[in-house]
């Protein structure tokens, strides 16, 4: 390793630094999207529920998993119905 912390095979380097930047696009992306979400349950055109309002969502692995549904108002819209 040299002193900036990455190995001296100049390949080796390449594969470390992808690896780390992939991981940082990946939890972005994820930040983005729920940022998005949020902007449309805001706007009143998706509503956001957690375990138990529909039957086979169950929280997996003590993470809080949502379920996204869209409004009768957005339905509409995407039907041409507005």
């Amino acid at each position: 390793m040299e002193g900036n912390g990455l190995p001296a095979d100049p390949q080796e380097a390449a594969q470390i630094i992808d690896e780390h930047v992939r991981a940082r696009v990946r939890h972005s992306g994820r930040c983005n999207v729920s940022r998005a979400v949020s902007d449309l349950v805001r706007a009143g055109l998706i509503r956001r529920h957690y375990q138990g309002y529909r039957v086979d969502h169950q929280n997996r692995g003590a993470q809080r998993e949502a379920v996204y549904t869209i409004t009768e108002a957005a339905a509409g819209a995407l039907a041409g119905r507005a």
